[in-house]
């Protein structure tokens, strides 16, 4: 049996020949080259050929563009509820850890990726305050920098424990929140 990858070979090469054909046609006909004509049953049938040829490309695109559509769309799903999940497992680790509002500002932004000067920017405080909050955050979330804080989040979503749609549910077999890995994080470790 021809498989999907055949068939589409099939397809191409169907298509190669008629345009070869139909080119060559029109190229002697244009340069005035004398060639041998084809009798009338065999260019209807190459023109036949040309034609489901034609017609199997524009299915065989219609079936791309719409497993591609598709395969666009599930991946932006996929995309959103890890958005989700990501805004969730933040929203408890920050509660868990017991972050002030001010913290948790500079938590997420220090997440993002932005520098402790864009930070204090953002806030309208000094460099000073926001490097001391970010110590305090190291500190709560019991890690030692910015990397550790975001492969905090990262170990999270990566986990396959946990039930559907629920981030962040516990140790496994423990009962209680964290990570599942020592050092990252566990205050109960």
């Amino acid at each position: 049996m021809i498989g999907r990858r055949g068939v589409v070979v099939l397809i191409l090469v169907v298509q190669a020949v008629s345009a070869f054909f139909f080119v060559s046609d029109i190229l002697s006909s244009v340069l005035g080259i004398r060639s041998q004509p084809l009798n009338w049953q065999m260019r209807e049938l190459v023109e036949i050929g040309a034609a489901v040829g034609l017609v199997l490309g524009l299915m065989l695109g219609a079936m791309a563009l719409y497993r591609v559509t598709r395969e666009r769309n599930q991946a932006e799903a996929s995309l959103r509820r890890a958005s989700g999940a990501f805004s969730e497992i933040l929203e408890e680790r920050f509660k868990e850890w017991g972050l002030t509002p001010a913290e948790t500002d500079v938590a997420l932004f220090s997440i993002k990726g932005m520098s402790l000067s864009e930070i204090a920017g953002l806030r309208s405080t000094s460099e000073g305050t926001v490097k001391a909050q970010t110590n305090a955050i190291y500190r709560k979330a019991g890690v030692t920098g910015r990397p550790q804080l975001l492969s905090v989040f990262i170990e999270e979503l990566m986990r396959d424990d946990l039930p559907a749609g629920k981030p962040g549910t516990g140790r496994p077999g423990t009962g209680k929140p964290g990570l599942g890995k020592p050092g990252l994080g566990n205050k109960a470790a």
